[in-house]
């Protein structure tokens, strides 16, 4: 499934975010790439123990805490500390990958995160940069990704993706990974499309109608049958 999810972060945090940004001091994004995709790989990145970096870690999980559909989707069990990066110059594209099916957080001991879900947050504005858009392949086809700063598209981890070149400005996006409750896409889209369906009839019909506290049990009951917790 790939969702693109609207208004992760407000306009005021976007800024916000970009202030810390454009004062941050940059390295090298291969630091976190696998053996293979570091020779893909040829971005900046904003280093994981910086004092920005933690700053905007909580910015982001606090948009994430408070939108409801990105928990519908992913169903999160544990979210990988966001990073962040930048695209531009000489330092502007990403080519064909696979992420890492595991990930250490870094500053534990040993804590790992299973990467079912890839997540990219957009922070900078589409006419502000040309190229840069993400190209997802999966069973669903090429999908080819550029969203306004605040939005925020997730997709399976399996699926092969890539950042086309930056030819004009700078691409500036956090990404992370989702370990979910639910390991297999087919049935989080499932139940996502369920929660979906029921908050329409709940708008249409009421909390109390019959149609609705049945189905509302058949979701509890997959997901209690699905979920790793």
């Amino acid at each position: 499934m790939l969702l693109h999810l609207r208004q992760v972060l407000t306009p005021d945090e976007v800024e916000q975010a970009r202030a810390v940004l454009q004062d941050a001091a940059w390295g090298d994004g291969r630091v976190t790439a696998g053996v293979q995709s570091a020779q893909m790989k040829n971005n900046e990145q904003l280093p994981q123990d910086s004092a920005a970096a933690r700053l905007l870690q909580q910015l982001v999980l606090d948009g994430l805490n408070r939108h409801a559909v990105f928990f519908s989707a992913a169903l999160p069990k544990r979210i990988f500390p966001p990073l962040f990066n930048r695209y531009g110059g000489a330092a502007n594209a990403f080519g064909n990958h696979v992420d890492n099916a595991v990930r250490y957080v870094p500053g534990t001991q040993g804590e790992r995160v299973r990467t079912d879900i890839s997540c990219t947050l957009f922070l900078s504005e589409p006419d502000t940069y040309d190229g840069g858009e993400l190209c997802v392949e999966d069973t669903f086809g090429t999908q080819s990704v550029k969203l306004p700063a605040g939005d925020l598209v997730l997709y399976p981890g399996t699926s092969v993706h890539r950042v086309e070149p930056v030819t004009r400005g700078h691409r500036l996006a956090s990404f992370f990974w989702v370990e979910s409750m639910v390991r297999s896409d087919e049935q989080r889209r499932l139940l996502f499309d369920m929660d979906t369906h029921l908050m329409r009839l709940r708008t249409s019909a009421g909390e109390t109608d019959a149609a609705v506290i049945g189905l509302t049990g058949t979701y509890h009951n997959l997901l209690r049958l699905w979920a790793d917790v």
